[in-house]
């Protein structure tokens, strides 16, 4: 038997290495064909952490040189380009996970069929739902790792409690990922997506991404805490400034939940859509 035959491929020890629950282990095949599907189109990945990079050298450092300090919710005193920074890690997380576990699974689902040839293998919805979202969450990952690097380069980082903020990013992808695959279920057309820019652009905006919550009316400042993005920014925030305290758990514990449930009703969906 040849040493090609034998020697594990990169794409295979990618997905080996992909954390899934009990009882999901094929929905690691799907994670390894996409990995070897964006081996030569890795253009696309790399595009897409871009944005947050623009914004935080146009706005960190633009806006910075104008605003010298703001005061975050705890009352701590931090440069501009400081402050701004953890909030576009969120927002570079949020990004690849959304982008993936939205576009790109409407594609499969409603035009390759792609999920109707994986249903003719042992694999399940569970497993395609598990599989896609595990994809869309590694696909944040590297955003967020890339963002966190050119970050790190630019002085943003402030803490050695900033070496989990990319852990942190992957319960950002993975809440996004889950509830983005699970809307995509119901779109029927290209046109549908309007509504992911119309979710997306204002939580980024508003999820006190650019500014402390406290400048926002007391009546608006629990309906930005119900946001995804806003958790996302806090965790970010609070471990890349040090302020680290049982808060945090609090925004785990949200963005966690959130894509179980969105893992759930993406897998039930699929099974509606498509063994029915």
């Amino acid at each position: 038997m040849s040493a090609t035959a034998t020697t594990p491929s990169a794409a295979s020890r990618l997905a080996r290495l992909v954390p899934m629950p009990a009882g999901a282990g094929l929905a690691r095949m799907l994670v390894e064909r996409n990995v070897t599907s964006f081996r030569h189109g890795w253009i696309a990945l790399v595009t897409g952490f871009a944005e947050p990079v623009f914004y935080l050298f146009s706005i960190g450092v633009g806006i910075g040189a104008l605003v010298q300090t703001v005061r975050t919710d705890s009352g701590a005193e931090v440069g501009y380009l400081q402050f701004v920074a953890p909030a576009l890690l969120a927002a570079s997380a949020m990004n690849g996970a959304v982008m993936d576990s939205t576009f790109n699974v409407f594609f499969k689902l409603r035009y390759a069929k792609l999920y109707d040839s994986v249903l003719a293998t042992p694999m399940g919805p569970r497993d395609i739902a598990v599989g896609e979202i595990s994809w869309s969450l590694i696909r944040g990952g590297m955003y967020s790792a890339l963002f966190l690097l050119v970050a790190a380069f630019a002085g943003a980082v402030q803490s050695w409690w900033a070496l989990l903020a990319l852990p942190a990013a992957v319960f950002i992808g993975f809440a996004f990922a889950a509830v983005g695959m699970f809307a995509t279920t119901f779109m029927r057309s290209w046109v549908d997506f309007d509504y992911i820019t119309l979710a997306i652009q204002p939580m980024f905006l508003f999820s006190a991404t650019f500014f402390p919550l406290s400048t926002y009316p007391a009546a608006l400042q629990w309906v930005v805490q119900l946001t995804p993005l806003y958790h996302g920014v806090a965790l970010e925030r609070g471990l890349m400034l040090g302020e680290v305290d049982a808060g945090i758990l609090w925004h785990v514990l949200y963005l966690v939940v959130l894509g179980a449930l969105g893992v759930i009703g993406t897998a039930r969906r699929l099974e509606k859509l498509l063994l029915s």
